[in-house]
């Protein structure tokens, strides 16, 4: 091994892979490209209806290569959105994603936020669930992640 190797890189890689597969489970197909424009997307929608302070906490959590495409582009300056309605939300989301990449966006949208369930402190998942109106936390719970409160 190289003196200029850096493990955390290696790491941060194998992070991003494993999220990606994991996306790629729960959309049902194998397709990496579309699996990475969804996730961008969503993580985009979601960081910008959040605000800044929860953007920030949440983003502690996330592997380094997924907090930089979390916070990809980011104008901290730009006030939150406030969509308060499902349409809303997947509108935002598929301003982001062009049409070979969009597919369903309620189950793309389900997707992403399944994989955060699962690789993000579910502690700190449920303070973004409290975020979103009722319509809108609806997104958040999948049948697996639905399966998974019960448990708790």
């Amino acid at each position: 091994m190289s003196k200029d190797h850096l493990p955390i890189l290696d790491k941060s890689v194998e992070d991003v892979h494993m999220w990606l597969n994991a996306l790629m489970r729960h959309l049902g197909h194998h397709d990496r490209v579309q699996a990475f424009h969804v996730l961008k997307a969503v993580m985009h929608a979601l960081r910008d209806r959040i605000g800044p302070e929860n953007a920030v906490h949440f983003s502690a959590q996330l592997p380094l290569f997924i907090r930089g495409l979390f916070f990809e582009g980011w104008k901290m300056s730009t006030p939150p959105s406030h969509e308060r309605h499902l349409a809303e939300f997947l509108d935002h989301v598929a301003r982001s994603l062009d049409e070979n990449h969009r597919g369903n966006l309620e189950s793309n949208v389900r997707a992403v936020f399944s994989v955060i369930w699962e690789r993000v402190d579910q502690g700190e998942v449920a303070k973004l669930m409290r975020i979103f109106p009722s319509e809108l936390r609806v997104l958040w719970q999948s049948p697996e992640v639905s399966a998974r409160i019960a448990k708790a």
